[in-house]
Formats: C-alpha cells, sequence, structure tokens
C-alpha cells in the first residue's frame, strides 16, 4: 500500500529544533535573503527603492543614500515595528505551518512564551500573508462552488419542552456567516465571508472567468449562475457524486475549516472570519508540500507584505 506522502520523510524537510537554534545574525540573514532574493540578499530602501545602501556597524539597521531613510530587514514588511527578535517570528512561521488544521494563539502564545495578546495579532498576521495573493486572483476552467455556516452558535434549552427550532431565522443570534469558496480543481482556492449565500454572487461573476464550468448543489441560489456559465448541479440529498458533477474538493476544504473551528479555535468570530477562512485556503492548497516549503513560502509572503493596516496596533485603539 502506497504511503501517504503527509506521513513520509518527503514531508518533513524541516525541523523546528533548527529554526530554534539559530542565533539573531542567521535569523537576520536568513529574512534578508529571502526578502531581497532578487538582489542576492542586496537591502533595498523600501520607500524609493534605491539599492544604494550602507549598513551600520553599530546597531542592524541600513541607510538609503538617496533619501536618506533608516530601515531595518523587517521594514516595510508585515513585521514592521516588531519588538521580538527576528528569530522569534521564524520559529512561529515554522510551528504556524506545522500545523495542518491551524493554530490557536494560546498555543502559539506558549511555545514562544509570549502574551496572548502577542500572539493573536502575530496569527493574524501571518493568515494576512497567506491570503494576500488572492486579492486579484482569477479561476477557470473546473470550478465548484459551495457555502458553509459558521459561528452565531445558541446554546438550546435544558428542557426539550422549552426548545426552539434553531434552523429558524427568528431563533438564530444574527451573528452567524457564510464562507462561500470557489475552488478550481488542479488550482486554487478563493473562500469569501457573506451573510447569505445570495449576496456572493457578484464575488462568483467577478472572480470566475466567462467559458467556465461550475458544479454546484441544488441550492436556490446558485441558480442565477445558469445564464452566465455552464452549470453542473448535485443534489446532496441523494448523492454526493454523479457522473462528475460533485463539489467534493469545496467540501474538502470546509472540513479542513470546520476543524480548525472545532479542534483549535472553538469559537470564530464572524469580524474575522475572513482570516481564518484564508489560512485554511492556503493550507488546502499546499497540502502536498513538505514543510520546510511551506515554510520559505511563507516568509516570503510576509517579507513581500506591507505594513498591515488592520493589526498594526490593534491593541492600541478602538476596534
Amino acid at each position: 500500500m502506497t504511503q501517504h506522502f503527509l506521513l513520509s520523510a518527503k514531508a518533513r524537510t524541516l525541523s523546528v529544533v533548527q529554526v530554534a537554534r539559530m542565533s539573531e545574525e542567521e535569523a537576520r540573514a536568513a529574512f534578508r535573503a529571502i526578502r531581497w532574493a532578487t538582489t542576492d540578499g542586496d537591502p533595498v530602501c523600501p520607500r524609493c527603492g534605491c539599492c544604494a545602501v550602507y549598513e551600520y556597524a553599530s546597531r542592524p539597521i541600513f541607510k538609503c543614500k538617496a533619501c536618506g531613510h533608516q530601515f531595518s530587514v523587517t521594514s516595510g514588511t508585515i513585521f514592521a515595528s516588531r519588538k521580538l527578535p527576528v528569530r522569534d517570528y521564524l520559529l512561529a512561521i515554522a510551528i504556524f505551518v506545522n500545523a495542518a488544521k491551524g493554530m490557536s494563539a494560546l498555543q502559539l502564545g506558549r511555545d514562544l512564551d509570549v502574551q496572548y495578546r502577542t500572539a493573536y495579532v502575530l496569527a493574524h498576521k501571518l493568515r494576512e500573508a497567506m491570503a494576500a495573493e488572492n486579492e486579484t486572483m482569477t479561476l477557470s476552467g473546473t470550478v465548484e462552488v459551495d457555502g458553509a455556516y459558521f459561528g452565531g452558535y445558541v446554546r438550546p434549552e435544558n428542557r426539550k419542552e422549552d426548545r426552539v427550532d434553531l434552523r429558524l431565522k427568528a431563533n438564530q443570534s444574527g451573528k452567524r456567516r457564510v464562507v462561500v469558496v470557489m475552488r478550481q480543481r488542479g488550482g486554487r482556492t478563493l473562500p469569501f465571508v457573506f451573510r447569505s449565500e445570495g449576496e456572493s454572487l457578484p464575488s462568483i461573476l467577478a472572480r470566475v472567468e466567462p467559458g467556465s464550468t461550475i458544479h454546484a448543489d441544488e441550492a436556490p441560489s446558485w441558480d442565477e449562475l445558469h445564464t452566465r456559465y455552464e452549470t453542473r448541479r448535485i443534489n446532496h440529498s441523494i448523492a454526493f457524486s454523479d457522473d462528475g458533477a460533485c463539489t467534493n474538493q469545496a467540501e474538502s476544504y470546509f472540513s479542513r475549516l470546520r476543524r480548525a473551528e472545532w479542534g483549535q479555535h472553538h469559537h470564530i468570530s464572524g469580524r474575522y472570519l475572513g482570516f481564518y477562512a484564508g489560512g485554511a485556503a492556503w493550507r488546502e492548497d499546499t497540502r502536498r508540500k513538505p514543510n520546510g516549503a511551506l515554510y520559505g513560502l511563507l516568509i516570503a509572503a510576509a517579507a513581500a507584505h506591507p505594513v498591515s493596516r488592520q493589526w498594526k496596533g490593534y491593541w492600541q485603539r478602538a476596534r
């Protein structure tokens, strides 16, 4: 019997111990090599893009000869204005990518020996970097579309005679959100968060190229897709797949996100559900890559991502 990829030695190309044993100088050099890979690690001014830069001997910062801007190896990235050593950020990335179903801020804070607040913002910054390249991405070919509801849990009453039908809108909390996913077969996964599946139609029309074939279930929200695409429907009350029509890959994504909610986070706020959904999509798309490759991809994404306006100074302002 063929061994599953994740159980093989090929899936383990990075050890967290190797990253933890780095010195701060080695960590800065590793981050520098990935951030400025096009210049072989030579720093580039994040303000004007000038390559004429000299390095201070007394402290690990650079100064641009053209505009005089002083910057560090993390300036202009999602780790700008950092307080932790660069090695701790690399260690956090190594721990974060090793978690197949995601990682809670509480566990990450314990592993790094930092406050919960620090770990919470750091984890969300990494999720933001994971999903950054999906902002302008479009899908084509065969695309599966499906939706699943998350959050807004209402505790049922103790006695049976006091319980109500929680499927009715009047008995819900109003905090429940639907994650609508568009997943291209052999391609990428794009999740979006809405209040109802019907609200997702403009996003689907904008992100799925004309001429594509869409697979969806029998929910009435997807009826309008027939006017724009070749649409194949599957009735899940009868079968999961019928003559090639199915949404199994979309369901696979929802399985990962649902397990992250139940097993890791236990509660996901509707306001930040999009970040968790984007992180789960990144993990689903890269599930066949070794952890060393995931480590390099996430460092590159974090180094290329600008300063986060959502999470920089998160605890210092009214949210």
